[in-house]
């Protein structure tokens, strides 16, 4: 009979820095400055007055002037629903790479290790270079890329499973694989591209970009993800005890095949979901769990109740600067969030009193 794993904490976790819920409240009250700030900050110059003015306007459906329908555009239909999604990717990734470091216990892991986003690049450039899929118009590109990011879950899994189950190192290795032969296809696509611009647009999608977020794309990716987030809360005794390998697991009353199969399930739907409206945005997942655990430890239910909210405000700062640094040219939200994430990597590397994943 399956029993609930008891209170535990993954061994080299250490004591955790700070607490949770003093935390929590000021990531938020952060996020929250960040989304006004991201919509506010734009290469077109729009004060803060009227950005105030617009958005209260929007909330409590006020009157505008004529004059201010382009700014009305600017600020509700281009500059909200994208740094809200951007919210919502962040979360998204950095809940994700949570869980994907404690399936395959690998400190190295993120979301991407398993090839979704890798599969998902191949459909969405597909439409972008091929033009696969034109008549379904705005959706032709998100469509076709959780399609194929769906497709390549179901390839990874269907050679990944042995008869014990789907093991870690099986699932990195087929997953690291298989990303290496998806990426080689959208190579093949994108030099033999007949346009410049479609492989302009294909290589930006590949590092990662938000510009073509649009409010349409928000309600199913954010309930995506907190669907995602909630299950992996409730799962996270059992996340705890994964983390500390199988047969102590099993000793815990987890079945970790089990659990492991549906840990495959949520990470491939959630990253398959916000890969298709955001491309592929490194580092995120990577980097977010191991700060967190730096900062609360490495129980799975604080790092869970964290990791989002820093996942959120990193990426939106990170889209802010990809849009500001080079205006009114943008560069790959993913390139941004490299730069970031590698010196940090490297100073975390660097700490003596930090373990990887619980290990030395």
């Amino acid at each position: 009979m399956h029993r609930s794993p008891p209170r535990i904490s993954p061994s080299g976790s250490g004591t955790a820095r700070l607490p949770v819920i003093p935390l929590v409240v000021g990531l938020t009250l952060l996020l929250l400055v960040s989304l006004v700030c991201g919509v506010g900050l734009g290469a077109a110059g729009i004060g803060w007055t009227d950005v105030f003015r617009l958005l209260g306007a929007g909330l409590t459906g006020g009157t505008l002037d004529a004059g201010d329908a382009a700014a009305y555009t600017i600020v509700w239909e281009i500059r909200l629903p994208r740094v809200v999604l951007g919210a919502v990717v962040g979360a998204g990734l950095a809940a994700v790479g949570v869980a994907v470091q404690a399936m395959v216990r690998n400190a190295l892991a993120d979301p991407f290790v398993l090839g979704i986003s890798s599969g998902a690049a191949v459909g969405a450039n597909a439409v972008i270079l091929l033009g696969v899929f034109a008549g379904l118009g705005v959706w032709a590109l998100s469509l076709s890329a959780f399609a194929s990011a769906l497709a390549a879950t179901a390839l990874v899994y269907a050679m990944a499973r042995s008869p014990h189950g789907l093991t870690p190192l099986r699932l990195i290795l087929t997953g690291t694989a298989l990303a290496y032969g998806f990426e080689a296809v959208t190579t093949v696509m994108v030099f033999g591209a007949a346009r410049g611009e479609a492989a302009r647009s294909a290589i930006m999608w590949l590092l990662g970009s938000l510009g073509g977020a649009t409010w349409a794309q928000v309600p199913l990716a954010a309930v995506t993800v907190a669907a995602g987030w909630a299950w992996l809360r409730l799962r996270a005794e059992s996340l705890n005890a994964l983390a500390m390998g199988d047969e102590t697991s099993a000793a815990l009353g987890v079945q970790p095949a089990r659990l492991r199969r549906e840990l495959f399930l949520v990470t491939a739907a959630v990253t398959g979901t916000v890969v298709a409206v955001s491309g592929a945005i490194g580092f995120v997942g990577l980097m977010v769990p191991h700060v967190v655990r730096m900062l609360v430890g490495a129980d799975h239910r604080r790092v869970l109740a964290v990791a989002p909210l820093a996942g959120a405000v990193l990426l939106v700062w990170a889209d802010l600067l990809s849009r500001l640094l080079l205006a009114p040219a943008e560069l790959p939200v993913g390139v941004i969030t490299a730069v970031v994430g590698v010196p940090a990597f490297v100073l975390l590397m660097r700490r003596g009193g930090y373990a990887f994943g619980g290990g030395r």
